[in-house]
């Protein structure tokens, strides 16, 4: 995976490298694909999809985080045709999408009706909050679209004392499904 360069700060953490890395694993994103993202914050997922999708749409809230989107997409080596959509999702969600990932939980009810309705292939959400993992768990079973759930945390190790010890960054929890699912996250 190439290094994502994101000089520009959005006030708000990006999707850390190592969650990047299994989340395009569950989007499987080829050349034809055209992905949106609902949340882009930093551009960091925006940035890996693009180097994997055809096309891709990055929905934003705040213009604010779109110019650092757009800056820090600048910053690196992006080939797709990316379109930066300053709007609060569902509005500005295009009705073509192949996959479909949604970074924060603002809203994740609609968003979902319309991957539904939309008959995307592929929709993948990250959330760091309990609550919102069991509502959202909820939500997608409810709308034909879960496969799977997946728990993780990494860790990354630093010295002390002569020995490597490990910070842990916030368990994620990511649900994975899309129009598809048929097996109602029993793997």
């Amino acid at each position: 995976m190439a290094h994502v360069s994101l000089p520009h700060d959005a006030k708000a953490g990006p999707t850390k490298p190592e969650v990047r890395a299994v989340l395009l694993s569950k989007l499987d994103l080829g050349p034809s694909d055209h992905f949106v993202e609902v949340g882009s914050c930093t551009g960091a997922v925006t940035i890996e999809a693009a180097r994997r999708a055809g096309r891709v749409t990055a929905l934003e809230r705040k213009a604010d985080r779109i110019e650092t989107t757009r800056a820090n997409l600048d910053a690196n080596d992006v080939t797709a045709d990316v379109e930066l959509r300053e709007a609060e999702a569902p509005d500005g969600l295009p009705e073509d999408a192949d996959a479909l990932f949604l970074g924060g939980s603002r809203n994740y009810e609609a968003v979902l009706d319309h991957a539904r309705d939309a008959g995307i292939e592929r929709v993948v959400m990250n959330v760091s909050r309990l609550e919102v993992a069991g509502a959202a768990t909820e939500a997608f079973r409810e709308r034909g679209l879960l496969e799977d759930v997946v728990q993780f945390q990494v860790s990354h190790g630093y010295e002390l004392a002569g020995a490597t010890s490990f910070n842990s960054d916030n368990p994620v929890y990511m649900l994975v499904g899309g129009a598809s699912a048929t097996d109602g996250g029993e793997r």
